[in-house]
């Protein structure tokens, strides 16, 4: 990914109004991406957006740059990613355009593309957006132009579709969950779906006004959720994020199951329903408690780079099905081709329905380690982590834990920080450790 200007594991994103967030870029980016969709084939794209107020304005620049270069485009409102992807497919268009910053706060937004299959653009073809990014813009002749519709259906579509991938012969009545949609683009979406399949349901952040899309609330704020289902006596909550990709799921006792412990849940109920096929892939950032509990499963475990992108890669190379980062993406390529929240929460429902355990007994198959994170802010063009003194205090810390545990030196992709983690059997422990080779780090800057 070093070769690209524009994009990252993730597609485009800034703050809003700061190249390349701006109108001007987003049109650009429009007209780039439809000169290339229209020379691969079909002239038709979808357009879905999370709840930013900052959606309207990046929509209308990418519906203009489309129809300049003479492709039609399907606009589709809000709507979580995954349901744009699962879209992108079933409407036959040559790409799904995601205006989200997933889980970012409102000011940030970004741009992503979904391939006519419903994954993530090849690299080939990021890189031909780039280079069509040097050119002139232009537009077509007025013959010629992109029409631009307004798919009124979609939010009923994909609700089908969610509802679909759980057993036609289970049901969730009688029990209560609370669903937490950050404010985002599930908020017309998850209620129905668990609604309709028996639940009672009680909602959270679902009023979203454009800019309280992931404040105090969804996946990446779990107090709020955690709270609420100890006091409505609930039996789980969902929590999913602003695009609704990532799920965080909270037991009845108030415990927050991260995506590690849930791609373990089903996991493991895929073996003893006989229906496991290769391993399980998770991110160097996935706890080694994961690891060792599907190690005991006789279920092979690999580690891809941070990303749900990486984590595809790995899957589709090993030809594997689940695949997760702790932060709740969860893919399961045996119902959707990129990671869903509403569907993994279906999955983990699933399990809970068909073995009659709740949601904590299920988690009990697995010890999460204690995995401590200690950030260190650096300047200027030093690299910290080539320092001999740092590889010193790392080999010094992996003899203390002798094979206990695991350390993990990386730079962050979106700040000037060195990620220091260190995980291990004891939280006292790790904690002193991370500590020693954070001030390894800081003394190497």
């Amino acid at each position: 990914m070093s070769d690209r200007r524009y994009f990252g594991t993730d597609g485009v994103r800034g703050l809003v109004g700061k190249y390349p967030i701006t109108p001007k870029f987003v049109m650009e980016l429009g007209y780039a991406a439809g000169k290339v969709m229209a020379a691969r084939g079909t002239k038709k794209v979808l357009i879905g957006k999370d709840t930013r107020i900052s959606g309207y304005m990046l929509e209308s620049a990418l519906e203009a740059g489309f129809s300049a270069a003479g492709v039609d485009v399907g606009l589709l409102g809000p709507m979580p990613t995954p349901g744009i992807a699962y879209l992108t497919k079933t409407f036959r268009a040559e790409a799904g355009i995601v205006i989200s910053a997933s889980h970012n706060p409102f000011y940030d937004n970004g741009i992503k593309f979904f391939s006519q299959s419903g994954e993530k653009l090849p690299d080939a073809v990021e890189l031909a957006i780039e280079a069509e990014l040097d050119k002139e813009m232009g537009c077509v002749d007025s013959s010629e132009l992109g029409k631009a519709t307004r798919i009124d259906d979609a939010a009923g579509r994909y609700i089908e579709f969610c509802k679909a991938q759980f057993p036609s012969d289970l049901s969730l009545n009688g029990m209560k969950i609370v669903v937490d949609c950050a404010n985002g683009a599930t908020y017309h979406i998850a209620p129905k779906v668990f609604r309709e399949l028996g639940a009672e349901v009680i909602e959270l952040a679902s009023s979203p006004n454009g800019t309280n899309i992931n404040d105090g609330c969804g996946a990446t704020s779990m107090d709020m959720i955690s709270t609420a289902v100890v006091e409505h006596k609930a039996d789980l909550g969902i929590a999913l994020d602003g695009d609704g990709d990532r799920l965080m799921m909270v037991d009845h006792t108030g415990y927050v199951i991260d995506g590690d412990e849930a791609i373990f849940i089903i996991a493991s109920h895929e073996l003893q329903a006989g229906r496991m096929r290769g391993g399980v892939v998770g991110t160097l950032m996935s706890n080694m408690g994961l690891e060792l509990a599907l190690a005991d499963l006789g279920v092979p475990f690999a580690r891809s780079k941070v990303g749900d992108r990486y984590v595809m890669e790995m899957l589709l190379k090993n030809g594997w099905k689940l695949g997760a980062e702790n932060s709740g993406h969860i893919i399961n390529l045996n119902h959707t081709s990129t990671g869903d929240g509403i569907v993994a929460a279906l999955n983990v429902l699933t399990a809970v329905c068909q073995s009659g355990k709740t949601l904590n007994e299920l988690r009990g198959g697995m010890t999460m380690l204690p995995q401590v994170l200690v950030n260190v802010r650096f300047e200027g063009d030093t690299d910290p982590l080539a320092a001999d003194t740092v590889a010193a205090s790392v080999n010094q810390v992996n003899e203390k834990l002798a094979g206990r545990g695991r350390v993990l030196l990386r730079k962050s992709g979106t700040e000037p920080l060195i990620r220091v983690m260190v995980e291990g059997p004891e939280l006292e422990e790790v904690t002193a450790l991370a500590n020693e080779i954070a001030d390894a780090v800081k003394k190497a800057c």
